[in-house]
């Protein structure tokens, strides 16, 4: 039987244990600029022996463009480039793992973050019904999306580029490789969901052509760093963002056998409603995950099968017996640095004080206590 606990080489990276602490957005970055308390913060969780085998830092924007909310990292200039270069290099002296999440939210964002008060963009012009977390003087709110323009197609090739810098600029920071964020609705998503892609020419309507965008993108990043350094994160069935798409598995086993041959990583999977109930189900049937990583292997692809959302131990052991490689937690790891060694030990795990989610500074945010 496969344990979370035993090793992995998961493309160029190896692990000491399959537990994976997944991307959390704490806004706690200003300006954009990763501080010393996220290294902190990330160190706390980095040691394999009580911590994470793999850690994937908070979604981190590309670009100023492809910013969403306040106080979240960025990872498109020098400063960013150095400030993270501290936190890398505090994980890897704690024997720890890190890979950076690639972003851009496109639509899921609000006109005071953006370039000039621009308006967000999208693959059309369709509002989300969602909010976004804007802080002001110290103090975070929940606000309403502002309306997108839709991206032009010689707009496209910028915003490929600016991911492959970012892939770039992982690197120099001293990561050890990157996800990139095709998940919770935000634009590489939105443009495979036909709720949010009504576009007409080459990227909207079919399958094929909804699907153009990311593939342009993870070939990009992959010819930019090597595969064996990027994984990619997926979310089939999350409504998280007004994501909708009436027909989920013909669109994910067709971008998954897609993927196969770019020899990426991993493929980081969000199993039903992004923190909500894993049984959500979009279109008219139950997705079927086996199918897709079925999808997947059948085409080529070797990376390892990441699995996410509202697990426990008896439930992240069933993942691994049926063919998951990896295992990621959210929230617990929010509360819990030492996490891997409660679930190694049965013990107790501590409860998130979620008033300190989004922004704010040490409290609830690296004073939770560990195991003696």
């Amino acid at each position: 039987m496969t344990s979370m606990f035993d090793p992995l080489q998961v493309g160029r990276i190896q692990l000491a244990n399959r537990v994976v602490m997944a991307p959390l957005t704490r806004n706690r970055a200003p300006g954009a600029i990763p501080t010393p308390l996220m290294a902190t913060y990330y160190t706390q969780r980095a040691d394999p022996q009580n911590g994470a085998g793999l850690i994937v830092s908070e979604a981190t924007a590309i670009s100023h463009q492809g910013q969403g909310y306040s106080d979240v990292p960025g990872i498109w200039s020098d400063e960013q480039i150095a400030a993270w270069k501290k936190v890398t290099d505090s994980v890897h002296a704690a024997a720890g793992k890190i890979v950076v999440q690639l972003w851009h939210v496109g639509r899921i964002s609000h006109v005071d973050l953006q370039p000039g008060g621009q308006a967000p963009v999208a693959p059309s012009a369709i509002r989300a019904n969602t909010k976004t977390v804007l802080i002001r003087d110290g103090v975070p709110s929940f606000e309403d999306t502002s309306m997108p323009r839709a991206l032009t197609l010689d707009e496209l090739p910028g915003i490929v580029d600016d991911y492959r810098r970012a892939a770039r600029n992982a690197i120099a920071a001293g990561f050890d490789g990157v996800e990139v964020h095709g998940a919770n609705g935000y634009l590489l998503d939105q443009f495979l969901r036909s709720g949010s892609n009504t576009r007409t020419d080459a990227y909207g309507g079919s399958i094929e052509n909804r699907a153009r965008f990311l593939l342009e993108v993870m070939r990009a990043v992959t010819q930019e760093i090597g595969g064996d350094r990027v994984g990619l994160r997926l979310s089939p069935v999350t409504p998280a963002n007004d994501a909708q798409d009436p027909q989920p598995q013909p669109l994910f086993d067709y971008v998954v056998a897609q993927l196969a041959p770019l020899n990426l990583a991993f493929l980081h999977l969000i199993e039903g409603a992004t923190g909500g109930a894993r049984d959500h189900v979009q279109g008219d049937t139950p997705f079927d995950y086996a199918a897709l990583r079925a999808s997947y292997r059948n085409a080529g692809g070797k990376g390892a099968w990441m699995v996410n959302n509202g697990l426990d131990t008896a439930l992240a052991n069933q993942a691994l017996a049926e063919g998951a490689d990896l295992v990621a937690f959210g929230r617990p790891f929010i509360a819990n640095p030492d996490l891997t060694r409660r679930l190694r030990e049965g013990a107790a795990l501590n409860e998130p004080d979620r008033a300190t989610f989004y922004g704010g500074g040490a409290k609830g945010y690296t004073d939770y206590p560990t195991l003696a």
